[in-house]
């Protein structure tokens, strides 16, 4: 086989493998997404915290407090859930993270340093903001049985991260993977505050497919029954004696 031949060969190869890759990517494209548990769709009560790893920033100590505030607003201005401060009562719990700069942050870690002062509401009049009374025994970032103090946190975490859990005991006793994340810059920044409005479509893309599923189980269960009648209909039809041997006879 001579050089030129290979060269052809290989051509082709490469070219069916583009082809492959191609309808591989156009495949994985039309999947759908995943539908979201049925006890999120049906949560009316939500918790925002701020995640329990993330240490709040000495060069913005306030960074992940002014994040919760600005995510509770906007679950606020959507009106789908009721928004309240115990996570133990809570359907969901949304742990929220604000992206870091450098690869070393220095910062500031224990004695309730994100215990708010203040508490987001809403009523017909608008938005309002009071004062906080209490803590939540279910939030470990509103402890304040230790003091204060500087630590240093390795890795660059530079996108903000939203992560929605379980309520109740599930979050309490430590969670594990969250229900439904998002992670990407800016997904905290008000007034947009992208994250939220990400979670809003994943709900309303999964009750569009719980009621297509619902739509496609009626009408295959519709045709099933207009074939069976078909088919009983048929029956009838040969079971019965030809028309003109009836009058034969009569």
């Amino acid at each position: 086989m001579t050089e030129k031949s290979h060269s052809k060969i290989w051509m082709v190869a490469g070219a069916s493998a583009l082809a492959l890759s191609l309808a591989a990517l156009a495949t994985a494209e039309k999947k759908e997404k995943p539908i979201l548990p049925e006890f999120v769709l049906n949560a009316e009560s939500v918790a925002v915290v701020i995640a329990p790893e993330a240490g709040e920033p000495v060069s913005d100590p306030a960074a992940n407090r002014v994040a919760q505030q600005d995510v509770e607003v906007a679950l606020l201005n959507w009106g789908r859930f009721r928004l309240i401060q115990g996570t133990f009562a809570a359907d969901l719990v949304i742990a929220v993270r604000k992206g870091t700069k450098g690869p070393v942050n220095a910062t500031i870690n224990g004695g309730g340093v994100d215990s708010r002062p203040v508490t987001v509401d809403r009523s017909d009049d608008g938005i309002h903001i009071g004062a906080r009374s209490g803590t939540d025994p279910g939030d470990p970032k509103t402890d304040t049985s230790q003091r204060p103090a500087i630590g240093m946190e390795a890795g660059s975490i530079a996108e903000d991260q939203f992560e929605v859990y379980r309520g109740g005991n599930d979050f309490a006793t430590g969670p594990s993977a969250p229900i439904w994340r998002y992670a990407a810059k800016d997904a905290l920044k008000y007034p947009g505050v992208p994250a939220v409005a990400e979670f809003r479509k994943a709900i309303e893309q999964s009750l569009k497919a719980i009621e297509k599923n619902k739509k496609q189980t009626q009408q295959k269960g519709q045709q099933g029954q207009t074939q069976g009648q078909g088919r009983g209909q048929q029956g009838q039809q040969q079971g019965a004696p030809p028309q003109e041997e009836q009058k034969k006879d009569q």
